[in-house]
């Protein structure tokens, strides 16, 4: 099948009724047609929308979800789960993340993602030596998209410092070491990968991990047009260590580099000044919100009203992987401005004063953008990545289109996805994933050897 009818579509333009969708053999959107006739016999959809693109994603912690949650002696933050976090990563293999990935890649299909950018730095073997195949770990994460059906941004991440002022890794941080020139021997073996449904951008891990001038040579090797993300001013102690060792914050000393463009997504970015919301939203980069890791790990909240005001862009992401579901993402990114400004409905702008909307729109051309990709929209050119909700659930029982992504996002916890097409195939079918069996079964193997350590 290369075509969908769809009683109502999530165009561009918002909500149009009786559409039919047109792919090609390569998986491209080749034709919407409007105000369509149903054919005798023909499968109709009633709610069909584009797939959100998750725009941060460590595969890996996947694997360590729930396990970080018991109180230590003393006051826990995110850098004691981040201590945590490193000895866990240590133990992992390539057959490991291969399965761990193709897990968090199904569920992340199953709750309407259909790409995913993935900020991978677990580049070496345990011991901190490169794998004979020094793309080994980048190469396992795209097979398991593959496997799941799931796009992919592969954004191989430049970690070359402990903290700011160049300092030197530490011991339980030997995975991640790598410079410039590395990192582009990684982009150049990956090449080849690269098709429709996978792009291979870089991603310094921070200004804490990566310098400016370190940064500026990644952008001047990297071909034009690739995406670039880099985690910034997640923690106020990151701020802080920022301001002392260069006297800027660290979103104002990035901007001032004069690097950052539309290619760019500014992961976190928590803490900020004003004028630095100002700045990022005129340089055309794309904010990159992971509200629930956000909340797991006790960030803060992102400025979004000033944001929204000064016409700046956003997408969402799962990060770690508390959660699997772009629903959750937005209604905890929208909860969390509520609750920091005992206000409502914060989310939406004049033009547009549906929150859930405002919300599903925004973020879907912010992880498009991030991912550099075409995907985002039912527009043709753009991947047929399409999600069918369910219309029999209690929930969209009679809901009108214009009603829906509000009773979506904001109304109850059941998964109201019912198929999900990626590239015009179908991967998930009535909320189970045609692969699910064996990718779970493997995934289980793996947790059951991790946790034995």
């Amino acid at each position: 099948m290369n075509s969908l009818y769809a009683r109502h579509a999530y165009l561009p333009q918002g909500w149009s009724e009786n559409v039919r969708l047109h792919w090609n053999a390569h998986g491209d959107l080749s034709g919407i047609e409007l105000h369509a006739q149903v054919r005798p016999g023909e499968p109709q959809e009633n709610f069909v929308l584009p797939g959100m693109s998750n725009l941060h994603s460590h595969a890996f912690q996947r694997a360590m979800a729930g396990m970080t949650e018991s109180a230590g002696e003393s006051k826990d933050s995110f850098w004691t789960w981040r201590d945590l976090m490193y000895r866990y990563a240590l133990h992992i293999t390539p057959e490991q993340i291969q399965a761990i990935a193709a897990q968090l890649y199904v569920e992340c299909l199953r709750h309407g993602y259909t790409a995913v950018c993935e900020f991978h730095y677990l580049h070496r073997a345990g011991d901190g030596a490169w794998y004979v195949n020094p793309a080994e770990m980048a190469q396992r994460i795209i097979a398991a998209a593959a496997q799941s059906g799931i796009g992919m941004t592969m954004l191989p991440v430049l970690y070359s410092y402990a903290d700011f002022g160049g300092q030197a890794l530490r011991h339980d941080q030997r995975r991640f070491a790598s410079d410039v020139q590395e990192i582009m021997k990684l982009v150049q073996a990956l090449e080849s990968a690269r098709n429709a449904q996978v792009e291979i951008g870089v991603a310094p891990h921070s200004l804490r991990a990566a310098s400016i001038e370190q940064i500026r040579a990644l952008h001047a090797a990297l071909p034009v047009g690739r995406p670039i993300h880099i985690h910034i001013a997640e923690q106020q102690k990151e701020v802080e260590a920022c301001l002392a060792a260069t006297g800027k914050r660290p979103v104002e000393l990035l901007l001032e580099s004069g690097l950052v463009d539309s290619r760019w997504c500014l992961v976190h970015a928590t803490h900020l000044h004003p004028s630095e919301v100002q700045g990022l939203a005129v340089s055309g980069a794309v904010a990159g919100i992971c509200s629930t890791t956000e909340g797991n790990l006790g960030d803060g909240f992102f400025d979004l009203p000033d944001y929204i005001a000064a016409g700046g862009r956003f997408g969402i992401g799962s990060d770690s992987h508390v959660s699997h579901s772009p629903i959750e993402e937005l209604r905890w990114l929208e909860y969390g401005q509520r609750l920091r400004l005992q206000g409502r409905n914060i989310a939406s702008t004049s033009g547009q004063r549906q929150v859930g909307d405002f919300l599903w729109q925004s973020a879907l051309q912010g992880g498009a953008q991030a991912s550099g990709r075409k995907i985002g929209q039912l527009a043709s050119g753009c991947r047929a990545d399409l999600l069918v909700l369910d219309e029999n659930h209690p929930n969209l029982d009679g809901v009108a289109s214009r009603d829906l992504l509000n009773t979506w996002i904001f109304a109850g916890n059941d998964n109201l996805v019912r198929d999900v097409y990626v590239g015009g195939q179908r991967v998930v079918q009535d909320g189970r994933h045609i692969h699910q069996a064996q990718i779970q079964a493997a995934y289980g193997h793996c947790m059951r050897t991790l946790r034995a350590l």
